[in-house]
């Protein structure tokens, strides 16, 4: 955990908030610059929204491991095989090594940015005490904003070890000394965060922001509170969140799947949550990125000559492909998986598999040819750029491609999914909300849909991301799903330990708080 005990803090400052044309996708800026925070002139109040392009910053600013841990247990991803990520190989085979460097990275990138977060919040109020009143309001909306970004990182750690910490301040060792809290707890904190911080919130979808296009919206709020009580199988709350945002009339399906996680579809009608990149269009200068390589394929083949390859360290699994194909998706199958020739030849060993559909090529649309690697079979097709997207002159693989965080159709699904386990809905029925899902997929309707039903809809819409799949299978206690490929799971599998570094250096770590 990032230490914050100094009694001067310093911090990590944007300087400058630029807005971009809509050609630059209205990216943040990232330069930043290093404060004293005790020279900062708070009366200066114009000056507060640097703390909140500050935090954005913050969110944005993932490690390249941190994705593909949340994800890699599913049964729709397998880790890439052979290297020098052994570990991460086993982690998907449910052995876990407490010693491994990713478990650790993971700790401490999300909770040194709730420490980062929650030292933007301290700033704000700063400047809230030389604020007028309508700068106070601002003020409030911009901590509401930050409280979003750091609730949704203590999902995410609450789902990966359990109990963990909750951290609300920037000098954190009275929090830590009263030990970690109930997974079920942490997630109440979360619902709790956001009926707070809703009313405070923009009323309106994230691109509709014109101040910060993309940034938290009271429905990114609402969406995250849906996610918290998924957890805790709430699912009369669940669904009065998602339809909060349904009945909102402001969120609308991307029409085109495939290019929903390209380009074209950034900072769609769509999007509830979403990790900014760029390159601020130009072929020289600062860059934004996250590093997408260690999700795509080794060795291609770019249509856009000097484009770079990936690592190969995440692939669709086999038995994501067959249920797609089982099930006769066509662009929802197409977009999410890179195929390699050898990964075809693989999955046509299988008689029910011998003839594929034409789409099934190691040719993508637009041209990229996805060679033979030794790593994986398959690449996955959600966290990949065409190269003819990228700008002239970057050549970094998936370089300023955003990353989606929460999207609408999973909104749908979560709300169709409480129905169907009981929960009342309001202006739409569960069949409803999947036949939406299914028809933007080119999927026949459906009618009477099941939980189960809805689980698989899931499946076949939210494959590769964020470790959706694994998360919704581990509250099910679905463990037959995650037994595949000659895996088996049980219920001691469902949390990573905590990382051997935290526990040597944190006492309470799981101790009640109580």
């Amino acid at each position: 955990m990032k230490n914050r005990k100094n009694s001067v803090i310093k911090l990590a400052f944007v300087l400058a908030m630029l807005l971009f044309t809509h050609s630059c996708s209205d990216k943040f800026d990232d330069i930043e610059g290093q404060l004293n925070a005790d020279d900062l002139d708070y009366s200066a109040t114009e000056d507060m929204v640097q703390a909140l392009v500050g935090a954005y910053n913050i969110i944005a600013t993932r490690g390249w491991e941190e994705p593909l841990l949340l994800s890699v247990r599913g049964d729709d991803v397998n880790a890439g095989g052979l290297g020098d990520q052994q570990p991460f190989a086993d982690t998907d085979n449910f052995v876990y090594d407490q010693g491994y460097w990713m478990y650790n990275s993971l700790w401490n990138l999300h909770y040194g940015d709730i420490v980062g977060l929650n030292t933007e919040i301290s700033l704000i109020e700063n400047f809230k005490d030389f604020a007028n009143e309508e700068e106070k309001a601002k003020a409030d909306q911009y901590i509401a904003e930050i409280k979003v970004m750091r609730a949704w990182l203590h999902l995410n750690l609450a789902r990966v070890w359990g109990d963990v910490f909750i951290i609300q301040t920037n000098q954190p060792d009275a929090e830590i000394a009263g030990g970690t809290v109930a997974k079920n707890d942490v997630m109440q904190f979360v619902s709790d965060q956001m009926d707070e911080v809703i009313p405070l919130l923009p009323n309106m979808r994230p691109n509709e922001r014109t101040d910060i296009p993309g940034g938290v919206t009271r429905y990114t709020a609402y969406a995250l509170k849906a996610l918290a009580n998924l957890e805790m199988e709430e699912y009369q709350a669940v669904a009065d969140a998602a339809a909060a945002i349904i009945n909102s009339n402001k969120f609308t399906l991307y029409p085109d799947y495939y290019n929903l996680f390209k380009k074209p579809g950034e900072l769609s009608d769509e999007s509830l949550m979403e990790l900014q990149f760029s390159d601020y269009g130009s072929s020289t200068g600062d860059t934004f990125y996250h590093l997408y390589a260690p999700f795509g394929p080794q060795g291609w083949t770019p249509a856009r000559e000097n484009a770079s390859d990936g690592w190969g360290f995440y692939e669709p699994s086999m038995k994501f492909i067959k249920f797609m194909l089982d099930r006769g998706e066509t662009e929802r199958l197409e977009t999410s998986v890179l195929w390699t020739d050898r990964g075809i030849a693989e999955l046509q060993t299988d008689p029910n598999y011998a003839t594929l559909p034409g789409f099934v090529s190691n040719t993508t649309r637009d041209g990229d040819v996805i060679n033979d690697y030794a790593r994986a079979l398959f690449a996955s097709g959600k966290h990949y750029l065409p190269s003819v997207q990228l700008t002239d002159g970057r050549n970094n693989y998936g370089g300023g491609k955003n990353m989606i965080v929460i999207r609408y159709a999973e909104v749908l699904l979560m709300y169709a999914e409480a129905l169907t386990r009981g929960a009342t809905g309001s202006g739409m029925t569960a069949d409803q909300a999947v036949n939406l899902i299914r028809s933007r997929a080119g999927m026949p309707s459906v009618s009477g849909v099941s939980a189960d039903d809805v689980m698989d809809e899931k499946f076949a819409e939210l494959g590769m991301e964020w470790g959706i799949r694994y998360y919704d299978m581990v509250r099910l206690n679905n463990y037959g799903e995650l037994s595949y490929d000659g895996r088996t799971f049980d219920a001691s599998d469902e949390l990573l330990p905590y990382p051997q570094a935290q526990l040597d250096a944190l006492p309470t770590l799981g101790g009640s708080s109580d």
